[in-house]
């Protein structure tokens, strides 16, 4: 999910981390110390983890099975068989 991309972050532990709202205008109403307080990348209530975790697709890998349309020549299959035909009587 690109929204949750764009606001959550993965630590090197595998913690997940937020930024903390009322924290991006409006600074000059709020005191320092709420300001502070407002600083750092609190991380996400344990509740969470397993949702958070969800949207940001981790351990996930599967890709898609897509099935690729081919094109096959006729005569050139036709004669790869007969090639094969060819070498398994020669073989055997």
């Amino acid at each position: 999910n690109k929204t949750a991309a764009k606001r959550f972050k993965i630590t090197g532990t595998g913690k997940i981390t937020r930024r903390m709202s009322h924290n991006s205008h409006q600074f000059l109403h709020k005191k320092a110390s709420r300001k502070r307080r407002l600083e750092g990348e609190p991380e996400v209530f344990q509740g969470e983890q397993k949702r958070m975790r969800r949207l940001l697709v981790i351990g996930q890998t599967k890709k898609k099975n897509r099935a690729v349309p081919v094109v096959v020549d006729r005569e050139a299959r036709a004669a790869a068989d007969r090639a094969k035909l060819v070498s398994m009587v020669t073989v055997g």
